[in-house]
């Protein structure tokens, strides 16, 4: 029998890639999201890729009565916990707001898992638990220090971490690998899912896209006064599609493996990109002009930070493998499929 894993927030960018990623592996999944930045026709784009149809909760994971309903209706045996507030600039305008969201929902599966045998969850942290690692840190590993959070959203991601540890400490019967990832971007081959956001992108690549359609006027590079060889922030760029299968992996190891009961893993590709590399990149990938500025810091960013992968590669097979032409590549393409479809 298949064995059954809950996707929190599976509609959104990342868990609709890894979605398609498990059901490639032979697993069965059920989303769950309550669609607040996503859509329900990512379902069609999962079903067309796989030729499976996932089943589909409509719930909100901070209402802990109807998230136990989900729990009791499938037999599930893996979490994969992507449903979260996720904007760091809007996070320092809002910040109640992300601590209801992203920790209220964490608190609920931990509580349903030991009720339902639920064996263990993987967790979608952030590379934002290191802070602004110091030069001499980078490339960041799994035990650098961490630092005070910029912002709100990284802060979650932290106390969540903490979270997930204490109650495992604590005695609980389940398991958990917590992967830190970087920047992820890009879409699926097909083009039949990619990142969509609800209103104006708080992300690089969707707002880089949708200025190169037209959709934006124009695209402002936050900051170019950074302790950086060309002033703008420096990121670790990963393909969303690479990031999904690094899930898979962790997943098979949580509930195949005789391993710890906690472990914690950097997803990205080791090495660090500027965002004006992205917008120069892109330009000479596609062929498309971007219309650009210089603006001025935006609160809550972080400097540069890259991870050092090496943990991930060799405990659990995995490795980012996307140059970054063609990532950015199928990003495009995406956009393009999304003006065909009249979508933008």
């Amino acid at each position: 029998m298949k064995q059954t894993i809950l996707v929190t927030g599976g509609t959104g960018f990342i868990g609709s890639h890894t979605t398609v990623e498990l059901i490639e592996a032979g697993y069965k999944v059920v989303i769950i999201d309550d669609l607040s930045n996503s859509k329900l026709e990512v379902l069609d784009g999962i079903e067309k890729i796989t030729g499976v149809r996932p089943d589909f909760e409509q719930v909100d994971l901070r209402d802990k009565a109807a998230t136990e309903a989900v729990f009791a209706k499938y037999p599930i045996d893996g979490i994969i916990h992507f449903a979260a507030s996720k904007a760091v600039g809007e996070s320092v305008q809002k910040p109640l707001l992300y601590y209801r969201n992203n920790i209220i929902s964490l608190v609920n599966l931990l509580e349903l898992m030991p009720k339902y045998h639920v064996k263990g969850i993987i967790f979608s942290s952030s590379c934002t638990v290191y802070g602004q690692p110091k030069p001499e840190n980078l490339p960041v590993t799994e035990d650098a220090p961490h630092q005070k959070a910029t912002s709100p959203y990284g802060n979650t991601k932290e106390i969540n971490e903490q979270i997930i540890y204490d109650t495992i400490h604590s005695g609980a019967p389940i398991k958990s690998i917590i992967l830190r990832y970087f920047n992820p971007i890009g879409a699926h081959p097909s083009a039949l899912i990619g990142e969509l956001p609800n209103g104006v992108p708080n992300n690089l690549i969707p707002y880089v896209t949708q200025t190169a359609m037209g959709i934006r006027k124009q695209l402002t590079i936050f900051g170019n006064d950074y302790n950086t060889p060309d002033g703008t922030c420096i990121r670790d760029y990963i393909y969303v599609v690479d990031l999904a299968k690094a899930h898979v992996a962790a997943m098979r190891r949580v509930l195949d493996e005789d391993t710890d009961p906690i472990e914690y893993f950097n997803i990205g590709t080791g090495k660090g990109n500027s965002t004006l590399e992205i917008v120069e990149t892109f330009e000479k990938a596609t062929g498309v002009k971007l219309n650009w500025k210089y603006g001025p810091r935006r609160e809550g960013d972080i400097e540069k930070i890259w991870g050092d992968c090496t943990k991930a590669n060799k405990v659990l097979g995995w490795k980012a493998e996307t140059p970054l032409d063609d990532v950015l590549r199928s990003a495009w393409k995406w956009q393009q499929k999304l003006r065909q479809d009249g979508v933008m």
